[in-house]
């Protein structure tokens, strides 16, 4: 079966721009499985623990609030209460629509009705500021929430930490995925252009050297190609310029001797006419001194 050298290119190039793509589309894969790891745990659980932050200095602001209120026997600030409850509240909210893991939720709407209680006791307070059995209320009430807060935090902190390791995990196999792919691809690249240039350099070094030899006046010489490609197509029309030139050859030496003895003969008349016109001359000369000499006689 005869194969087109145009085929082979074209077969090699689709050949390495697959080789491409494979890598292209590996690496696209583990990037957008990374990027998905760690964008959950930014989206999911490093926004649980912000929450759960700001639940705390909500809270904090709204317990030292009642505590100076206390000990100075002063009025508090409504305002400032009313903006921090908000803001507490406002977080809690957050956080039940943020619900990523297992018994997060229960521990969400917890907080939540923890939350009610001691808003409840905040309002209580304003009421009656002077009362220390609300203040010791409202102190308990939030020693309770600022656990619960806390465990929401550290609930968070320690899926962060548990997914950080799975994507390093991921990481890493990505990364021993890759070496090991590339490393076959480059393998099996390495083989294929090897056989290719070895293919179509060993047949143009054998061109060459035909052409030569031609070149050389040796018309014996001819190449041979196994396989039927172009390559084998150049090499019958080689073969057949070169057996042409030697036929030629023996066509031409006998004529050319033919010629020799041609040329040789007509050397020889025109010789042969030359002497026979100087054999002329003399005779006239010969001629002439003669009846030179019978006149002065």
């Amino acid at each position: 079966m005869k194969r087109s050298i145009r085929k082979k290119f074209i077969y090699g190039i689709f050949f390495f721009l697959f080789i491409i793509v494979a890598l292209l589309s590996l690496s696209i894969y583990h990037l957008n499985k990374l990027s998905n790891k760690t964008g959950a745990m930014f989206i999911e659980n490093h926004l649980s623990v912000i929450y759960a932050r700001d639940m705390v200095e909500g809270l904090s602001g709204i317990n030292q609030e009642i505590v100076n209120c206390f000990l100075m026997n002063s009025l508090p600030d409504h305002n400032n209460i009313d903006k921090l409850l908000n803001s507490v509240n406002k977080s809690i909210q957050l956080e039940k629509n943020n619900i990523t893991e297992p018994g997060e939720d229960k521990l969400a709407l917890t907080i939540e009705s923890e939350f009610i209680k001691y808003r409840n006791l905040v309002g209580g307070f304003i009421k009656k500021p002077r009362s220390g059995e609300n203040v010791s209320n409202l102190q308990k009430e939030f020693t309770y929430l600022n656990q619960k807060i806390l465990l929401l935090s550290q609930m968070n902190e320690k899926a962060i930490e548990l997914k950080t390791n799975d994507a390093k995990v991921a990481a890493n196999n990505a990364k021993l995925q890759m070496e090991i792919f590339g490393t076959l691809c480059f393998l099996i690249t390495f083989s294929f252009t090897f056989s290719f240039t070895s293919y179509f350099n060993d047949r143009f070094t054998q061109l060459y050297n035909g052409i030569k030899e031609i070149v050389s006046s040796n018309y014996d010489y001819r190449l041979y190609f196994e396989r039927k490609d172009e390559f084998y197509d150049i090499s019958l029309v080689f073969n057949e310029m070169a057996e042409k030139l030697v036929q030629n050859k023996q066509n031409i030496i006998p004529k050319f001797n033919e010629d020799s003895v041609y040329d040789t003969r007509i050397n020889q008349v025109q010789e042969l006419k030359l002497m026979l016109e100087r054999m002329k001359m003399l005779e006239e000369q010969a001629a002439g001194l003669i009846s030179n000499l019978e006149n002065k006689k």
